[in-house]
């Protein structure tokens, strides 16, 4: 788990509406990582200060290699950037290019590692995973949270050679950090996961809790927490009605098959599947 400080508010971000600051149009390749691994199609920026012409965009093929100028064929895969760096320098001066090469070298593009997102959000699936990406942050790519998810994410460390997603439910033998988005919602950034290549990040739909009676807005409605409480089921659906009253709620509940109608105070918590009923008040 990792924190990191972030330029937009996190309730923006889960919410969507800071997607278009999620998805900036391209602009120069921003300050690097330099333990990550270079890997197959990503493109590397490599700037030289003793001569410009050997600046430029490279991109590094399938079996880890590109082709520099002076030097011909040069292996990056595998490598991470300052190991990249360091060898290119070294390369430049054992060939008798320079005395004391001054090169740097930085990510223009990642693809080689990426990670899945499925569940309730907006637009899942398969998101190049760039330098230290985090929880927030991917979820700001697939375009937020839907409202209908629940206020927990699960990501899986299933490895870099996870070939797609892989749900909390199979049998794998990674690890599972399940973390809280509302608390990442009240800046709790403890809570906000650095994630891996072929990390799945999976946000299940919220379970359930069904108003009716007399309230203005009767249905079935998405659990935001777990420990909703009946006053908050009702603030769902739009609240009691001018004929309701909140003296006499129940909430018809489910136990091990058999059907039980239990009085409610409004301070209750309500559990998935619990039918909350609001009965018309005496005049």
């Amino acid at each position: 788990m990792a924190s990191k400080t972030l330029a937009w508010p996190v309730w923006l971000l889960l919410s969507g509406a800071a997607v278009v600051a999620a998805q900036p149009p391209s602009k120069p390749p921003a300050p690097q990582v330099t333990d990550y691994v270079v890997g197959p199609q990503d493109v590397l920026a490599i700037t030289s200060y003793d001569q410009t012409d050997l600046s430029g965009k490279f991109t590094v093929e399938a079996d880890g290699t590109f082709t520099y100028p002076l030097i011909g064929r040069f292996t990056a895969g595998g490598l991470t950037l300052r190991r990249v760096e360091e060898t290119l320098k070294l390369r430049l001066k054992d060939e008798g290019y320079f005395r004391n090469p001054q090169v740097t070298v930085a990510v223009d593009t990642y693809k080689s590692q990426k990670v899945f997102i499925v569940g309730e959000v907006r637009t899942p699936g398969t998101y190049p995973l760039s330098g230290d990406m985090n929880l927030v942050e991917a979820l700001a790519r697939a375009g937020s949270t839907l409202p209908s998810a629940s206020g927990e994410a699960v990501v899986v460390h299933a490895g870099e050679n996870a070939a797609g997603p892989t749900l909390p439910t199979q049998d794998i033998g990674g690890t599972l950090v399940r973390v809280n988005l509302r608390d990442l919602e009240r800046g709790v950034f403890s809570q906000n996961a650095l994630l891996r290549d072929g990390d799945t990040i999976f946000v299940p739909r919220a379970e359930s809790v069904y108003v009716f009676g007399h309230v203005k807005n009767p249905g079935a409605y998405a659990l935001p927490q777990k420990d909703t409480t009946v006053l908050q089921a009702l603030a769902l659906a739009g609240g009691v009605s001018d004929r309701g009253t909140t003296s006499r709620i129940k909430i018809v509940r489910i136990v091990n098959a058999d059907k039980k109608e239990l009085k409610a105070k409004l301070t209750d918590i309500v559990r998935p599947g619990d039918t909350i009923v609001v009965p018309e008040r005496f005049f």
